[in-house]
């Protein structure tokens, strides 16, 4: 495993080297923006792996690219994938690369938060066996000094020992892929192609390692997620037919919370670790975004939807027929005014339910 070794005064300080990992399709025009966030960081071991999935813009994306390496040699790797991988195969194209002990995530569009190297560093270095870091982010539309919601889900850094109650709590947490932390040797164990196509692989990779390795939730910000930009999936042999480029439809939604669930279901079988129910119950208990995706549709079109998450399983949780009928009655709009309302009050995202929520160190 590299680590570096640095000499401050007659003690050794050994940092863990991080891969910032960067799955490149389309969106040219965002990327400048997106390695000017990390070359500003204040950590010194990363590498910078880009991997551009045959997209349309792939002259653009590798002229920025080259700009880049010839500022900063010896920090990007830069590679061109003959076919499209799609998301999940990207993931997994990512991780086999990676040089680092830890894979960081980024989505194309998005930003690194400032500090955000350094605060990882330090978690993986203070705690053991450190496996995966739930992350804290913010979104923005265009001006990330303006973010309009913080996902902060626990006030203070938490230390959460690997196992059931862990996989638990992380595993819907770690949807959004951007600062992200998996590690990379444990991460390249559990190799797969079983859910190409459900754009979770992180959910499986995620769970799978937490079997027997530790989390922490940090719940200093780590990335900036743009919001707004337009979904690029559904191009990929395995995301065909379920996804459609530059559209979320009800079906590919569905499809969608079917593959996180099946995931969950895989791990308690292979694994032999009972997680489904309290996976299921957890995302019923949070499934307002999932409600909310579709919301702007046509009524018959939005309760057909909601009526096949139910066939789903969620409509065990209460809060997902709660969540339906706000929906209905107030709109989105004034719903997430008030999430962001509550949030801002307790400084984290509200604890619903039976949560483990690890422990301070």
């Amino acid at each position: 495993m590299p680590i570096r070794i640095f000499w401050q005064g007659s003690e050794p300080v050994m940092h863990k080297r991080l891969t910032v990992c960067i799955p490149a399709y389309n969106r040219a025009n965002r990327l400048v923006e997106l390695l000017d966030s990390i070359v500003a960081q204040d950590y010194t071991e990363y590498e910078i792996l880009i991997c551009e999935d045959n997209s349309p813009e792939r002259r653009e994306i590798a002229q920025i690219v080259r700009e880049y390496q010839a500022r900063y040699p010896d920090l990007i790797r830069y590679y061109e994938n003959e076919r499209n991988l799609g998301y999940d195969g990207q993931i997994r194209n990512l991780v086999n690369k990676a040089e680092g002990d830890y894979c960081f995530f980024m989505g194309n569009d998005d930003l690194m938060a400032p500090r955000a190297l350094a605060t990882v560093g330090d978690a993986v270095d203070k705690y053991e066996n450190i496996g995966v870091v739930l992350r804290t982010y913010a979104s923005f539309d265009e001006d990330p000094e303006k973010p309009k919601q913080v996902f902060r889900y626990f006030e203070q850094e938490l230390f959460f020992p690997g196992g059931r109650s862990t996989i638990i709590t992380f595993f819907r947490r770690s949807v959004v892929i951007s600062g992200l932390v998996l590690h990379t040797l444990m991460a390249r164990k559990f190799t797969t192609d079983k859910f190409d196509g459900t754009l979770l692989y992180q959910l499986y990779l995620s769970a799978n390692i937490l079997v027997s390795m530790n989390g922490v939730s940090l719940p200093r910000i780590l990335a900036l997620y743009r919001e707004g930009g337009t979904p690029d999936f559904g191009n990929s042999e395995s995301e065909k037919g379920k996804f459609v480029p530059r559209m979320q439809t009800p079906e590919s939604s569905v499809h969608f919370m079917k593959g996180m669930l099946d995931i969950a279901r895989h791990v308690e079988k292979s694994r032999k670790i009972r997680v489904f129910k309290a996976i299921l119950k957890d995302i019923g208990n949070y499934s307002y975004p999932i409600l909310a995706i579709q919301a702007g549709r046509s009524l018959p079109v939005y309760l057909h939807y909601a009526y096949k998450l139910s066939r789903l399983g969620l409509y065990r949780s209460g809060m997902f027929f709660l969540y339906f009928f706000l929906i209905l009655i107030l709109r989105p709009a004034r719903i997430e005014r008030l999430i962001v309302f509550i949030k801002s009050i307790l400084g984290h995202t509200p604890k619903i339910g039976n949560l483990y929520s690890g422990r301070q160190n």
